[in-house]
């Protein structure tokens, strides 16, 4: 999720690659608005050697698939062999509000129409409470939506202190309590965020995770004060313990996909030697770690 510094959703033009588990599948971010800024991120993701991407819905443009039509985009994605695995996002899904459950149809229709197999859910983040009750009738209320246009649905918790939904294990509990499909998706940016999470982690069914999101941060500033700019690829300055989170997800038996989440704004200046230069550094960093 992208947030300003009050830590609200603001436009992004992050796109995410990704990988398999084993330390083997990867996910990656082009910065781009032009109309054929999806051709080149998919070529890009394929040079790789990749085959799967997220795509967002907080580019500048406010389109996940650009000025293309969805049948454009699933051609695009033939023709490179790409697998769109997920959009991002849903927010905040847990605001149980027509204009929410407007846009939730909305991007399941877009999911449905390119061939995108799940949709991301983002709690509220602006430092209002939401009742664990309040999430849970909103998963519930999703729910057959999701089943209707045959999407999966990943609930993401965040870690920002402000945030209406920072814990994986009570994201997990509610999921469960409401006995709705969807999965979680971790992000290790945000695992490290939250104080508890190191302490609940053994209490998170592998199982029941769908996507794991993957940046770095070099930053010095605490914790509590860090925010998605500082999100950069992976070095081994890293004070996330990105590696050592994937390192511990593939004891416990992880076997999905990893997404590569930087949200840096550098990241715009970026050419396309610059992108594939630090993913490839970056899964060398993790493989070499998981070794």
């Amino acid at each position: 999720m992208t947030v300003s510094q009050l830590n609200e959703p603001t436009p992004s033009s992050v796109r995410s690659v990704l990988w398999p588990s084993q330390c083997n599948v990867f996910v990656l971010t082009a910065k781009s608005r032009q109309r054929s800024a999806l051709k080149r991120f998919f070529r890009l993701v394929n040079r790789l050697g990749l085959n799967k991407v997220e795509l967002r819905n907080d580019l500048p443009s406010g389109k996940v698939t650009d000025d293309l039509s969805h049948q454009q985009v699933r051609e695009l994605a033939v023709r490179y062999h790409i697998e769109i695995l997920t959009i991002n996002a849903v927010y905040p899904f847990n605001r149980r509000s027509e204009e929410v459950r407007q846009l939730t149809e909305s991007l399941l229709k877009e999911a449905q129409a390119i061939g995108a197999k799940s949709l991301v859910l983002c709690p509220l983040n602006d430092g209002s409470e939401v009742p664990a009750s309040e999430t849970l009738g909103a998963l519930r209320d999703l729910a057959p939506l999701f089943a209707f246009y045959g999407i999966h649905g990943l609930v993401e918790p965040l870690g920002f202190p402000q945030s209406s939904l920072r814990s994986a294990h009570q994201a997990q509990t509610l999921i469960h309590d409401a006995r709705v499909p969807f999965k979680l998706l971790i992000d290790t940016f945000h695992h490290h965020l939250y104080p508890q999470a190191a302490d609940e982690f053994s209490q998170v069914e592998v199982a029941d995770i769908g996507l794991v999101h993957l940046s770095g941060v070099d930053d010095s500033r605490l914790r509590e004060q860090l925010t998605d700019a500082e999100r950069i690829m992976l070095t081994p300055k890293d004070r996330l313990g990105t590696c050592e989170q994937v390192k511990a997800l593939e004891a416990r038996g992880y076997q999905g996909v990893y997404a590569f989440e930087p949200f840096a704004p550098e990241l715009a200046q970026w050419s396309e030697a610059d992108i594939e230069r630090e993913i490839e550094q970056s899964i060398a960093l993790i493989q070499r770690h998981c070794a």
